[in-house]
């Protein structure tokens, strides 16, 4: 039974190890295949850019080949068109010896007009110098010119502003003046208003009230020393008030002058001056 036992065992053991066996060689083999497929691959592979390394090489020959014969075809074009050329300069320069003769006689005589050139060369030298010097006077007269034309901008600047003082004290003036006239004008015709109503009033009140002789002396005393005074007043007032046109005619014919002076035209003013009219004129 033992025996029979280890028999069994040792067929199961052989059994088992004959398959391990087995597979251990197919694995080999498996693995043989590969390895021999993969090296196959990588030859065919090198073979194939071999190949096409070769094949490469070849077309690239090829295409040289044919770019050389083009280059011939095209250089002996070119070995043609110069033969041609060459006949063409040949016949050009058996053309061209008689204008060579000609051009020959005007070398002579430009030589023989060579020698005077020294002369021309001399005045052409005293003409620089003059025109250096004309220049240098042409640069002083723009450089005059320049500096009167800044101070043409600066007195034509003075002048604006001084025009834009004048007409603005032109203005002012005349506002005022004119002010004070109206003032004065109203002033005298309010107290000969008064005047005459105080007369008219007192003519009534003379009628009215039977006043004597005595009392109506005195007040008419009294009456004409107002009016009188009232007359001082109004004579005062009228002198005042040509005084103030007189000074406002006088600033006009200053202002007139002024503008003159500066020769700026009147018309420019944007105004007419009014001139005040004096007193009994």
């Amino acid at each position: 039974e033992i025996e029979a036992k280890y028999t069994k065992k040792m067929q199961v053991l052989r059994d088992e190890l004959d398959l391990r066996r087995k597979t251990e060689i197919h694995e080999v083999e498996e693995r043989k295949n590969s390895h021999i497929s993969e090296l196959m691959r990588n030859h065919e592979k090198a073979f194939s850019d071999i190949k096409n390394y070769y094949n490469d090489i070849t077309l690239k020959n090829l295409a040289l080949i044919s770019l050389l014969k083009e280059q011939i075809e095209e250089m002996k074009k070119k070995e043609n068109h110069l033969e041609k050329e060459k006949a063409d300069v040949l016949l050009q320069n058996k053309q061209l010896k008689e204008p060579l003769q000609q051009a020959q006689e005007q070398v002579l005589e430009l030589q023989k007009k060579l020698a005077h050139y020294d002369k021309d060369k001399e005045a052409l030298m005293n003409t620089k110098a003059r025109l250096k010097v004309t220049q240098k006077e042409l640069k002083d007269l723009q450089w005059e010119h320049e500096v009167l034309e800044q101070r043409f901008s600066k007195v034509q600047a003075e002048r604006d502003e001084l025009y834009q003082k004048f007409t603005k004290a032109i203005n002012e003036v005349q506002q005022k003046t004119g002010f004070k006239n109206l003032l004065l004008e109203r002033k005298l015709k309010g107290l000969l208003s008064v005047l005459e109503k105080k007369e008219v009033e007192l003519s009534e009140v003379l009628a009215a009230s039977n006043i004597d002789p005595g009392t109506h002396s005195l007040v008419s005393h009294k009456l004409e020393d107002v009016l009188n005074s009232k007359n001082t007043t109004i004579k005062d007032l009228q002198l005042q008030l040509a005084r103030v046109c007189k000074a406002h005619n006088d600033m006009l014919q200053t202002f007139k002058a002024k503008l003159t002076a500066f020769g700026i035209p009147l018309d420019n003013l944007g105004f007419k001056p009014l001139a005040s009219p004096v007193l009994g004129q």
